[in-house]
């Protein structure tokens, strides 16, 4: 699942996209309302984190520019303003929940569960073939058997189970997941596309990953 951050507070950007990371979300991240509005608009998030003191465009501004645009992506707003008047205003312009900072990451992780829990449970869950993920909880199952995934395995599966029977050069790959860590590696996708044939092909006879020579690779059952 992806999370767009709209903070303009670096520190904070950091230590939300680490963990966040590691709890397996992709993230996006933007340090302004404009470009934060812009990404929101251009791209499909499963939920975003937005601050309310930005630059260019503030977060009220933000919330209500996506509202407007029938953007009913949930928003978890974010401030440091704790006053009963500054949360009913946040959620009466659409915003979904309201975090005061400063706020423990376990807190934040329970409202961004509780959040995506009222997605339909059809996109909660993606599968081909015998393989399913359960994005929630972020576990992975084929043929009933539990498969252990790292969040990078992991988040590199949900894309390419999401673009299934489509063939996505490294490139794109590399450019959809730019969270992974160690991205100067030139072949850093080869070596993530390694580890999980390891896991969810090497012992099933039906293959589901699969290289096309010279163009890139797709998940297919075909």
């Amino acid at each position: 699942m992806k999370i767009l951050i709209i903070e303009d507070d670096l520190k904070i950007i950091n230590f939300l996209k680490k963990g966040l990371e590691e709890e397996c979300y992709i993230v996006d991240f933007s340090t302004n309302g404009d470009e934060g509005l812009y990404l929101a608009s251009v791209n499909e998030y499963d939920l975003i984190l937005l601050d309310i003191m930005l630059p260019i465009k503030n977060g009220i501004e933000v919330c209500k520019a996506l509202r407007a645009s029938k953007n009913e992506t949930p928003i978890i707003m974010l401030t440091a303003k704790d006053s009963i008047e500054d949360k009913i205003k946040g959620l009466d312009i659409g915003a979904n929940d309201y975090l005061a900072k400063p706020f423990s990451f376990a807190e934040l992780l329970a409202r961004i569960r509780v959040q995506l829990r009222t997605i339909n449970s059809s996109q909660t869950k993606i599968s081909i073939a015998d393989l399913e993920l359960d994005l929630l909880n972020k576990t992975a199952v084929r043929a009933n058997e539990n498969i252990t995934l790292t969040a990078k395995e992991f988040a590199l599966l949900e894309y390419l189970i999401k673009n299934k029977d489509r063939v996505l050069s490294e490139t794109t790959i590399n450019s959809a997941l730019s969270s992974f860590e160690d991205s100067n590696i030139s072949n850093i996708v080869n070596v993530y596309i390694y580890r999980l044939r390891n896991k969810i092909d090497k012992n099933f006879k039906n293959k589901l990953i699969k290289t096309v020579r010279g163009i890139g690779f797709k998940i297919s059952d075909k």
